[in-house]
């Protein structure tokens, strides 16, 4: 089977992006492994689908695949090079659009500047939502956040468990570059209290409205950026009282801006950053 495709990225967190609008695309988990594969394929962190929507009212279905083959919730960067690509392809011609995710809808802007401005949705913190298990956990409230304790490597780390769209584990670190991400990061991401397995967010406090984060995926590894990480790490701030929106987090990738207004009830969190198209270009994959 040959396939055209579109190498991107956002904030160095890297996409191969395929048209399942205008043909059908029929994606395995060992398709979406070999294309995503950085040796004998492509190589990207995800595989993003454009496919009709199922829904009324929504422009496109927007699908997200793991590298390691599993499709997953959300991926905010990735929707960031959803819309440049929908737009670029002529797809679409509209700067705004609505767009369909595993777990509802989302919109996406393309701003004058050149980024993508992304409706991410409410944070949700009900453990059984995320889903965590707390069954036999004593949590700790700090702010309006309860912060659960997961043992890992050893030691006791305190995370908030945020969804959005798609799970994740967040903690703060005195120094996100000297923390071990690379050990703890596979552990969490496994723990038996994620039934659905989950996103690892390694916070450093900068300031008020700043701050460096590293995220250890479920099911790609570690990334030099994760939006929807992003918005989790920066909500969970947000909620113990540590951080002001708008907030800039500073990635290995790039740089995003997050913003929530946690006064309103069921504000989304807003995300702005780049998106770039790396190449073109066709491959064929086994039948």
């Amino acid at each position: 089977m040959k396939l055209k495709f579109t190498k991107m990225h956002g904030a160095g967190n890297d996409f191969v992006v395929l048209d399942g609008y205008t043909q059908p695309v029929n994606l395995t988990p060992e398709r979406v492994r070999a294309l995503a594969d950085r040796h004998f394929g492509v190589g990207a962190d995800q595989l993003l689908l454009v496919e009709k929507p199922t829904l009324e009212g929504v422009d496109f279905r927007y699908r997200i695949f793991n590298c390691d083959g599993g499709e997953v919730e959300h991926c905010g960067n990735g929707a960031r090079c959803f819309v440049k690509f929908v737009r670029d392809t002529g797809l679409t011609d509209k700067r705004s659009v609505r767009v369909q995710v595993q777990n509802g809808t989302i919109t996406l802007t393309m701003q004058e500047n050149g980024e993508v401005l992304v409706d991410m949705g409410t944070p949700v913190f009900d453990p059984e939502r995320v889903p965590f298990a707390t069954k036999g956990l004593e949590g700790r409230g700090e702010g309006a956040d309860t912060l659960w304790p997961l043992e890992v490597n050893g030691a006791t780390r305190w995370i908030s468990a945020v969804s959005m769209g798609n799970p994740h584990a967040v903690q703060v670190v005195d120094d996100v570059e000297d923390f071990p991400v690379l050990t703890d990061g596979p552990v969490i991401e496994r723990h038996a209290r994620f039934p659905q397995r989950v996103n690892a967010g390694f916070m450093q406090i900068v300031g008020r409205s700043e701050i460096k984060l590293r995220v250890y995926e479920r099911g790609a590894g570690e990334t030099l950026a994760c939006g929807t990480g992003a918005c989790a790490a920066v909500a969970a701030g947000i909620r113990r009282g540590l951080l002001d929106a708008p907030v800039l987090v500073h990635t290995h990738g790039g740089k995003l801006t997050i913003s929530w207004d946690i006064t309103q009830d069921g504000a989304p969190l807003l995300m702005a950053g780049p998106a770039a198209t790396v190449f073109e270009g066709e491959i064929e994959l086994a039948d």
